[in-house]
């Protein structure tokens, strides 16, 4: 049986027309655009390419608002202030002397005393009969010296006697060596009864100082600022610790007892004239001068991060204050040294930054924090700290060096880096601290003005 081939099957790309395809007819010719509108459309595109260019390119900062003044000369005046307490030039503790009971104190803070003013009485009974009986004691003495006085005088009217019977022969030397020596013996007797006698007053003046010491008089003029005992009770007086019953002061004369800084008490000396603000006069302020300067200091939280070490001083008000008190708070400027002629700026101008920045090197690279300290390694060095402030130049701020000498509550001495007149930038503080860097651009604002960009107050 013969094998029949198949019938070739058409192939996609020649396949046959579809009887009812419609047939598209030719496009005509677009007519060429003209030379004119050529040159607008590149126009345009130029156009487009510099807007979009101009838009990515990085726009430079805002100018930073800031605060400025002018360095000027005159006279400084550094101050070292501190803070402290009002006291008593002169205070007094009335104590009781003598063991007993407090039988009358007539006495309240408050009160003015005069010296020798009596305040109070200490039962005196015990302390009287102790007077008495050594006024006896001293009567026994001096009648133990007159007894002696006739004996010595007996013996040597038998001395003499005993003496004129040897020259005839009627007593033998013997009774003349026992005359001689019982007058002397006599007479050593009465020698001690002349010291009981002595003794006997010393201990009769010590009982009548004991029974002075039961009245309380005021050693001073002054004020009764505190009153620690009241009538009926008991003071123990003792040689090894006082027992207060009044304290008094002399409030005509005050002082401020201030504590001044480790690094500020250098500058204080005797004689440097002060002035004391106290906090219940506001608004007020009196002349004091510095009496002492003390040399021991005080250490507080000693051996922990906040340690601070103080020195008191102590500064003599230069008029009485009316209604001031003891305990009363007081701040106190004192004036160390001054300059008559200094190149000065407000004190918020002068700021501080790495030494790195100076010498073009750039801030510190941030980077992971460095690994703890082992015992054997060395620490980290610090990058050093400068002073310096921000000098304006046509619109930019130029950091500079300065060295500072002198301040006050306001002004600083600039001793090198800055001339008078040179305007310099003096806040915000937050800018000034942080964010103003050298060749900045800054915009000089009115104090008390809107900031400008970047240039909120802190």
């Amino acid at each position: 049986m013969a094998t029949q081939n198949p019938l070739p099957m058409p192939s996609p790309d020649h396949a046959a027309p579809a009887p009812d395809a419609p047939v598209l007819a030719a496009l005509p010719p677009q007519p060429r655009m003209s030379w004119g509108k050529r040159i607008v459309a590149g126009l345009f595109v130029v156009a487009v390419v510099a807007i979009t260019v101009s838009a990515l390119r990085p726009k430079p900062p805002p100018p930073i608002g800031i605060q400025a003044v002018a360095a000027k000369r005159g006279p400084i005046t550094r101050l070292v202030t501190a803070a402290g307490k009002l006291q008593a030039a002169t205070e007094v503790k009335l104590s009781a002397n003598v063991s007993g009971d407090l039988l009358e104190l007539d006495a309240h803070e408050g009160d003015l005393v005069k010296k020798g003013q009596v305040l109070g009485k200490v039962d005196s009974r015990r302390y009287s009969a102790q007077v008495a009986q050594q006024t006896a004691a001293r009567a026994s003495a001096a009648a133990d010296v007159e007894l002696e006085k006739v004996k010595v005088a007996q013996l040597e009217q038998e001395l003499a006697r005993v003496e004129r019977l040897v020259k005839t022969g009627n007593a033998s030397a013997a009774e003349l060596d026992t005359a001689r020596s019982n007058l002397g013996a006599e007479r050593a007797r009465q020698q001690a009864a002349v010291e009981r006698v002595a003794q006997a007053e010393a201990a009769l003046s010590e009982a009548r100082h004991a029974l002075s010491l039961t009245t309380l008089a005021s050693p001073i003029d002054g004020v009764i600022t505190k009153r620690q005992k009241t009538a009926g009770e008991r003071v123990r007086g003792s040689d090894l610790s006082e027992d207060v019953v009044l304290i008094i002061s002399t409030l005509s004369k005050m002082e401020a007892k201030i504590e001044v800084g480790e690094h500020e008490v250098v500058y204080v000396k005797e004689g440097d004239t002060a002035e004391v603000e106290i906090d219940a006069f506001p608004d007020q302020k009196f002349p004091a001068t510095v009496v002492e300067v003390a040399r021991n200091a005080t250490v507080k939280n000693q051996g922990t991060e906040g340690e601070v070490t103080t020195f008191f001083v102590r500064l003599a008000l230069d008029h009485p204050v009316q209604n001031a008190l003891p305990g009363m708070s007081a701040q106190a400027s004192i004036a160390t040294d001054t300059r008559d002629s200094a190149v000065v700026v407000p004190i918020q101008a002068v700021t501080v930054r790495p030494e790195r920045e100076l010498t073009g090197a750039g801030p510190a690279p941030e980077g992971p924090p460095a690994p703890a300290q082992g015992a054997g390694q060395k620490k980290a060095k610090r990058d050093p700290l400068r002073k310096v402030v921000f000098v304006i130049e046509d619109g930019v701020a130029k950091i500079r060096p300065v060295e500072t000498g002198l301040a006050s509550d306001t002004e600083l001495e600039i001793t090198s880096g800055l001339k008078e007149g040179e305007k310099v930038v003096e806040g915000p503080y937050r800018v000034l601290s942080r964010e103003l860097a050298d060749g900045k651009r800054v915009n000089e604002e009115p104090l008390g003005g809107k900031p400008g960009a970047g240039g909120k107050k802190g």
